[in-house]
C-alpha cells in the first residue's frame, strides 16, 4: 500500500515492539484535464524504488525516498536535473538518515529542509523534523514539536513546506495497526517565531478537501492558491486539484486529475506550475512520473 501501509506498520512496530479506510466515500467530483502526457522519469544510476518525489524550487534537485516496505530501511535520496524527465543520482542525502524511517522530503526556497522520521515517536509522539540543506547534506536537524496532537496513535505522516517557508501543510493520521490509517486529513500551520502553530481556521480552509476517505500528500503552488493531494477512497487512489482566490478563503471542491491513473500518490509541483511529478506503482516497483500542462 505504499506510503500508508509502510507508515501504519512502522508505527505499530515502533509502539508494540513487535485496513480500514474512512467509512464514507466522498461524492463523485468533477475532473481536471489541464495536465496530460504522463512520462516516466529516469534517474540515471539508480534502479530501486523511488517514492515521495519533491522538486526543489529552483528545479535543480529531485528529492525522494526509497521503498516504504516495513522490511526496508527507508532513507532520503537526491538526484540532479539533466532535463525534465531525466535526473542523475547523487546518493543518499547526508546527515539525515538513521536506521528508522526517513521520508517525505520538502524544502522552501531558502534551503530549509523538512522531512518525516519515526526516530523519536516513542518519546515525543512527533514525527516532523527540519534542517538546512546544502551540497547534498542536511545540518542542524531539529524536531518541529508543536504540530503533534500528543496523542498515542495519532501521527503526522506527511508534509509540504510552502515556497516562502511560512506555511506548513501536513497530515493528521489515526493508526490502529491495520494496513492503512483509520483516518487521514490535511491540516495547515503557519510560522510563529522559530516554530509553527496550527491555523485556528485550518479545518474551515480545508472543509471541501477533507472527507471520510483518506486525504494526504498535499502540495501547493508558490502562491498557495492551488492545492494538489492524494485521496484513497473506495474507488482507489487518485490525485486531486483544488483552487481558491485568496489565501484567506477555503479551497474549492476538488477535481480529479484524469491523466493520472493507477496506484498513484504524492504529487509535487514545479515552481512555474507547468509540471506535476508523482510516484506510481508498476508491477513490484514504484517509479516517478511527470505530467505537464500548457501555459
Amino acid at each position: 500500500m505504499g506510503r500508508l501501509y509502510q507508515i501504519a506498520i512502522t508505527m505499530w512496530l515502533v509502539l508494540t515492539g513487535g485496513g480500514a479506510a474512512g467509512s464514507g466515500a466522498p461524492p463523485r467530483l468533477s475532473e481536471y484535464s489541464g495536465f496530460a502526457n504522463p512520462q516516466r522519469v529516469t534517474i540515471r544510476g539508480y534502479s530501486g524504488h523511488a517514492m515521495e518525489p519533491f522538486i526543489t524550487r529552483d528545479g535543480r534537485y529531485l528529492f525522494f525516498n526509497n521503498s516504504n516496505d516495513p522490511s526496508v530501511n527507508t532513507n532520503l535520496h537526491y538526484a540532479e536535473r539533466v532535463n525534465d524527465v531525466t535526473f542523475t543520482y547523487n546518493g543518499e542525502i547526508k546527515g539525515v538518515n538513521t536506521e528508522v524511517l526517513e521520508g517525505v522530503p520538502s524544502m522552501d526556497r531558502n534551503g530549509n529542509f523538512y522531512f518525516v522520521s519515526t526516530r523519536s515517536y516513542k518519546e515525543t509522539l512527533s514525527t516532523i523534523y527540519r534542517g538546512r540543506f546544502a551540497g547534498g547534506t542536511v545540518t542542524g536537524i531539529s524536531l518541529v514539536a508543536d504540530l503533534s496532537e500528543k496523542t498515542l496513535w495519532r501521527v503526522n505522516f506527511d508534509l509540504e513546506i510552502s515556497t516562502n517557508g511560512e506555511s506548513l501543510y501536513f497530515v493528521d493520521g489515526l493508526f490502529n495497526g491495520k494496513p492503512v490509517p483509520e483516518t487521514a486529513d490535511i491540516a495547515i500551520a503557519k510560522r510563529y517565531g522559530s516554530g509553527f502553530r496550527r491555523l485556528p481556521n485550518s479545518s474551515d480552509l480545508l472543509k471541501n478537501i477533507n472527507t471520510d476517505a483518506l486525504e494526504y500528500a498535499a502540495c501547493v503552488s508558490s502562491d498557495e492558491l492551488e492545492l494538489f493531494f492524494t485521496r484513497l477512497a473506495n474507488r482507489g487512489f487518485a490525485i486531486y486539484r483544488s483552487t481558491r482566490k485568496t489565501v484567506a478563503q477555503p479551497f474549492d471542491l476538488p477535481e480529479r486529475l484524469v491523466a493520472i491513473e493507477g496506484f498513484v500518490e504524492a504529487p509535487t509541483l514545479t515552481a512555474d506550475g507547468r509540471s506535476l511529478y508523482y510516484h506510481k506503482k508498476e508491477g513490484d516497483l514504484f517509479a516517478i512520473y511527470r505530467v505537464t500542462r500548457s501555459p
